[in-house]
């Protein structure tokens, strides 16, 4: 049986994410995912490529949304915002896409701005946020990256530490690849990148495109630092996907919400669709790398 063994929100996107035994699966994902992101003073979108120190930042959201609180080791003292879901929307950019964004003030901005060391802005998205997110099955999400379900099994992960520690390498924690939804009991790695349809106590998923891993997971959570060439390195060598733009190495899948519902861990996941020729069994390589070293 493959069952649900974590589920991490991300309220604040590219800070620290949010574990509980029980969250909301809503159109946009789990609860709050990625309904913040930090920005310049322009509206332009800030991520750990390039301010990796907001791994550091520890999000707080009340259920209900209304009340956010960042902390983060080191700034002696947390802030706490009443979130504004009403005030005009303003022009904000992510991955150069034209969005809006309602502005959260400036106390929280000047928290960001002080840890950050550059002038930061925090904003969340309106509630007519009407983004809809591509791949195989369209969806929406908040400011995430694509799509509104990031799904990886520990046997990827299990079977991606093994061949870093073949390679004399010391193993990388689950939170280096940020998903939402981590399952377990499948014995194979990356049986996830098959499924097409899902079902998860009463919500359902449906594929959208795989997760195709970037610098961000380069950065170190405990010390929000770059720590070396680990994964990237280890993956280009058998998860190459010549599918994707320039190669690109895949870990994970991105699932579209086509029903909404409450997720517990202990769930049980069942497949209701593979790909054609996947499925339990299929291998997980895509591929070795022609130059792994410069991944």
């Amino acid at each position: 049986m493959v069952t649900v063994a974590e589920l991490i929100t991300y309220p604040v996107k590219g800070c620290a994410g949010v574990a509980a035994r029980e969250m909301t699966l809503g159109p946009a994902g789990l609860a709050h995912d990625r309904a913040f992101m930090v920005t310049d003073e322009n509206g332009v979108y800030r991520t750990q490529r390039r301010h990796p120190a907001l791994a550091l930042i520890r999000p707080e959201i009340t259920e209900d949304g209304a009340l956010l609180t960042l902390d983060a080791r080191g700034t002696g003292s947390p802030v706490k915002t009443e979130v504004d879901t009403d005030s005009p929307a303003r022009a904000v950019d992510l991955f150069g896409a034209p969005f809006r964004g309602i502005d959260q003030g400036d106390e929280v901005a000047a928290w960001l701005s002080d840890f950050l060391g550059t002038p930061s802005r925090l904003v969340r998205v309106p509630r007519d946020h009407d983004r809809v997110t591509d791949g195989l099955t369209p969806g929406t999400s908040g400011y995430a990256d694509s799509g509104a379900v990031h799904l990886l099994s520990r046997a990827s992960l299990d079977g991606l530490n093994s061949r870093i520690e073949e390679a004399g390498r010391a193993p990388l924690p689950l939170a280096r690849f940020r998903p939402n939804i981590v399952v377990d009991g499948w014995p194979e790695p990356h049986r996830e990148d098959g499924v097409r349809r899902a079902t998860i106590a009463g919500t359902e998923l449906a594929y959208a495109k795989p997760a195709i891993r970037c610098a961000v997971t380069l950065v170190d959570p405990a010390t929000g630092a770059r720590g070396g060439p680990e994964p990237l390195r280890t993956l280009a060598t058998y998860r190459r996907n010549p599918r994707e733009a320039g190669g690109g190495v895949t870990f994970g899948t991105k699932f579209s919400v086509l029903r909404g519902g409450t997720l517990r861990v202990g769930d049980a996941l069942t497949v209701t669709e593979w790909a054609a020729g996947e499925g339990p069994g299929a291998g997980g390589d895509l591929g070795a790398a022609e130059d792994p070293g410069t991944a």
